[in-house]
């Protein structure tokens, strides 16, 4: 038996619990309503992906070349698509996920408009999208399966008995378009407190993972801007705490938290660590500010002062009362970041960089597994990089390295359009295309995102139409660009009206109200044109 026929069995018993009043219930369309509504809750939606993302890091453990990747979306209906598309080209969704950007809800969710990514926007607009999404994601489920009890029908009524039991057996093992979400909670939203709030928001709207950064949260920057400043081990470890509190609580005990640092390009601290002892974790991370030894003579009004090995030490406090760290601690302090992160409840690692390169991201990654052996990063295949003239460079200094005669390049220049059909451009591109496997096997990584691709495609591909449309291609640039290329490679969009759930709710009708349903998808629906 099968969930949809053991619902079919289970309404025709209430069916006859409830007599004639019940006539009018048509078991299977019970069923397949059902069917279309798998995930009743957000919490269920937690659990089930939650599942998911623990199977997933066991088998990359296992095997460094089943790594996961996602793409990072604004809006629920960008969601959905790339998951129609995962599942027409690839056939399965399985290790690919959704990444919720915490810059693009700035940038594009937040009531005040478009803001930088300093988390000024609404903290409930993270929960809100998460919502979106998989409201967009489940839908997309009700769409594919009404489209096959469409086909079952008419199989049905064909006599088509062989058609007929391959398309349920399509319905019975239906892979769903829900999959986990790594929701970026950027610093917690403040204190401690209000960190675990936002967390049970996001958990209780379907989140499975969540991303949290060791910047304070008052003057939080984008990981790829100047100006980061981070907090003591202490003060992150008590968000762990609140975002694992958050998820135990709501009963999602395998829950999985990110922790990132954006240490190795934040060069200020809001405050020194509390240190009770020599070597203890709050001295280790003073350890790292930028000093000058001094004598009692030397003290002036308000310093701060510090012992170090029975020296007095002023850290270098600048005008905004923050405090810098040496220059080139930035590595070592990410690995005693990570380590401690692993050791205080967080599940996974993001280190942000600033640039693409494995064998940096490497580096601290096996110093890190060097004290948690199956230490695994979620890394940022970020936006900010250029990609093109960081690799070309790369490729260069490989070269040269070798001793390869490189005069025909300016290594400054190497984003040139006419260095495009160059070897090295080859070269370059190819290590791109392998970034991800190589940083897998060689980094640790076990998920790759893009932060903000659909920020970028939608500008583009607007762009594109806008051009066209508004210049002397008219309403061509439309139909070659846009409706012509949905029709031939099979674009769901092309019949929005089945899209937005036309079909759907013509189906409903008839199962309230059988032939007297008023139905929208008749002889005269212009979506007929379509097939």
């Amino acid at each position: 038996m099968t969930h949809y026929q053991d619902d079919i069995t289970a309404t025709q018993a209430l069916k006859q619990q409830n007599g004639a009043s019940w006539d009018a219930i048509d078991p299977e369309a019970v069923a397949r309503m059902r069917a279309q509504n798998r995930f009743r809750t957000g919490l269920e939606i937690a659990q089930y992906t939650a599942d998911i993302m623990r199977r997933d890091m066991a088998e990359y453990d296992a095997d460094s070349s089943v790594y996961t990747q996602s793409l990072g979306v604004w809006h629920g209906f960008i969601g959905q698509q790339k998951l129609i598309s995962i599942k027409k080209h690839l056939k399965s969704t399985n290790k690919r996920y959704l990444y919720l950007s915490g810059w693009m809800v700035a940038a594009l969710r937040s009531e005040f408009g478009p803001l930088p990514d300093q988390s000024m926007h609404e903290k409930t607009a993270v929960p809100a999208l998460i919502a979106e999404l998989y409201t967009f994601l489940r839908q997309a489920d009700a769409r594919e399966l009404d489209l096959l009890f469409t086909k079952l029908d008419a199989a049905r009524a064909a006599g088509d008995e062989t058609a007929a039991e391959f398309i349920q057996s399509q319905i019975d093992t239906y892979e769903t378009h829900v999959v986990p979400i790594i929701a970026d909670i950027d610093a917690g939203f403040g204190n401690p407190e209000a960190t675990y709030l936002l967390a049970k928001k996001m958990i209780e709207a379907g989140a499975c993972a969540i991303q949290i950064e060791n910047q304070v949260s008052d003057e939080k920057q984008c990981g790829h801007q100047d100006g980061k400043v981070t907090v003591p081990h202490d003060d992150f470890i008590a968000k762990l705490n609140a975002v694992r509190y958050a998820f135990l609580e709501l009963g999602i005990d395998n829950g999985v938290i990110v922790a990132r640092t954006d240490s190795l390009g934040a060069g200020l601290t809001q405050k020194l660590a509390v240190s009770h002892a020599a070597g203890d974790l709050g001295d280790q991370y003073n350890a790292f500010l930028d000093v000058e030894e001094i004598s009692a003579s030397d003290l002036g009004t308000g310093d701060v002062v510090l012992t170090r090995d029975g020296r007095l030490v002023r850290p270098k406090r600048l005008p905004s009362n923050l405090y810098q760290f040496r220059p080139g601690t930035g590595e070592e302090r990410c690995v005693l970041d990570c380590v401690t992160a692993l050791r205080n409840g967080a599940d996974l690692l993001w280190i942000e960089t600033e640039k693409p390169h494995v064998e940096q991201i490497a580096g601290m990654m096996d110093e890190i597994r060097k004290e948690i052996p199956n230490a695994k990063l979620v890394y940022n295949n970020s936006p900010s990089f250029n990609w093109t003239l960081n690799f070309r460079q790369q490729v260069y200094d490989l070269l040269a390295a070798e001793g390869a005669d490189v005069s025909a390049y300016d290594r400054a220049d190497l984003m040139n359009v006419d260095y495009d059909g160059t070897e090295l451009a080859r070269l370059a591109d190819e290590k791109i295309r392998s970034f991800q496997k190589d940083g897998s096997a060689r980094a640790g990584i076990f998920h790759h995102l893009i932060t903000l691709p659909t920020y970028h495609t939608a500008a583009l591909s607007t762009d594109d139409l806008a051009k066209g449309y508004f210049g002397d291609e008219g309403m061509l640039a439309y139909v070659r660009g846009v409706q012509r290329r949905e029709i031939r490679e099979g674009i769901a969009t092309v019949k929005h009206q089945n899209m937005a759930g036309s079909d759907i709710g013509d189906n409903h009708k008839e199962y309230f109200a059988g032939d007297a349903a008023l139905k929208a998808g008749g002889a005269h629906n212009t979506m007929n044109q379509f097939g």
